[in-house]
């Protein structure tokens, strides 16, 4: 059998208002301003996503889940991170591991790390040690900086077999 590997890197920023509540990697994050988004703006989750998608060759969460669309309005960015992987199982890809980095001002993020690697990893399938998440400010540079948003990064390594041995699996 022979193995493919593949990485791919994501962004993603939002801007900071009042009235919405702060979902970061799948948990509620107590602050007094949450992200703007069409989604819960989960701006690691729509990173990691990026990144999934980004090195199986397959567009970005913008394309698969376009803002204005009705049924995704308002959704849980855990649930479009459990769509993402079925498109990913399916193209015979699995995820090995996640590094990530969350840049923001306010708040202070290290107490929810570790419950963010828990609903991360429990959504991918792998184990709570291969999601690493780091949280940085900005120093008071730029709109992290300044408080008017948070921005993330990730970088997902994925491994599959080739498309041979995988049409050999599925039967086709």
């Amino acid at each position: 059998m022979s193995v493919r590997m593949r990485v791919g890197i994501g962004y993603d920023a939002h801007r900071l208002v009042v009235g919405r509540p702060l979902m970061l990697g799948g948990v509620r994050v107590e602050h007094s301003m949450g992200l703007e988004g069409y989604s819960d703006a989960d701006v690691l989750l729509h990173a990691v996503m990026d990144a999934m998608l980004g090195a199986a060759g397959m567009s970005d969460i913008g394309h698969h889940f376009p803002p204005g669309d009705e049924r995704f309005r308002n959704i849980s960015s855990l649930s479009l991170l459990r769509t993402v992987r079925s498109m990913l199982d399916s193209e015979g890809w699995r995820v090995v591991n996640v590094d990530a980095t969350v840049m923001a001002e306010s708040p202070r993020l290290a107490p929810h790390i570790g419950a963010m690697r828990k609903a991360i990893s429990s959504e991918l399938g792998i184990e709570e040690r291969e999601v690493g998440i780091k949280a940085t400010t900005n120093e008071g540079l730029g709109f992290v900086g300044r408080g008017e948003g948070i921005a993330a990064q990730a970088v997902v390594l994925l491994m599959g077999q080739e498309e041979d041995d995988l049409e050999d699996k599925l039967g086709s």
